[in-house]
């Protein structure tokens, strides 16, 4: 029993190496860095920043962090962010599914005179991946919007959501 039980944990960690290492890769091919990231571990549950969705208004809806604010990516609108955060040292996390959208909103906030935005370092997917709570309507979920199936091999954590019709 106790090399079965070993086998099992060897094999959980080996999975979540090689999800973590793709992630990795992923980022550094498509992020440049110039929003700082943030790690999963690095938030405490109750905090002082602020956390904006910069992904799709449908994804949001299948999930979020909570208390999460949305903005939308080809749907973002500066001003209405500077009506929200009149603060521009506000600390601000913003998050996509894995932190490339997030990167280019966040830069889009540098711009804009915001001087405390950092980028979640995999997004919401590593998030769930590390077994933090997602919600949908104030309640707690574990549907994640995946986008497409090549996608949701970085979600290890949670039920994958490709299709926003199927859920309502």
């Amino acid at each position: 029993m106790r090399f079965f039980f070993a086998i099992c944990v060897t094999f959980t960690f080996v999975l979540s190496a090689t999800g973590q290492k793709k992630l990795e890769r992923t980022l550094k091919q498509l992020n440049s860095g110039s929003v700082p990231y943030i790690y999963v571990n690095e938030l405490q549950e109750k905090s002082d920043k602020v956390f904006l969705d910069t992904r799709k208004r449908e994804e949001y809806e299948i999930s979020h962090l909570k208390n999460a604010i949305w903005v939308g990516y080809k749907d973002f609108q500066e001003d209405t962010i500077i009506a929200k955060i009149s603060d521009k040292n506000a600390p601000i996390v913003v998050y996509c599914s894995i932190g490339v959208r997030s990167e280019d909103i966040g830069e889009k906030l540098q711009k804009a005179g915001f001087t405390n935005v950092e980028n979640l370092y995999g997004g919401i997917f590593e998030w769930k991946n590390q077994g933090k709570p997602v919600y949908r309507n104030n309640s707690e979920t574990d549907s994640v919007h995946t986008f497409n199936k090549q996608w949701g091999k970085l979600l290890n954590n949670g039920i994958k959501v490709y299709d926003t019709k199927k859920i309502h």
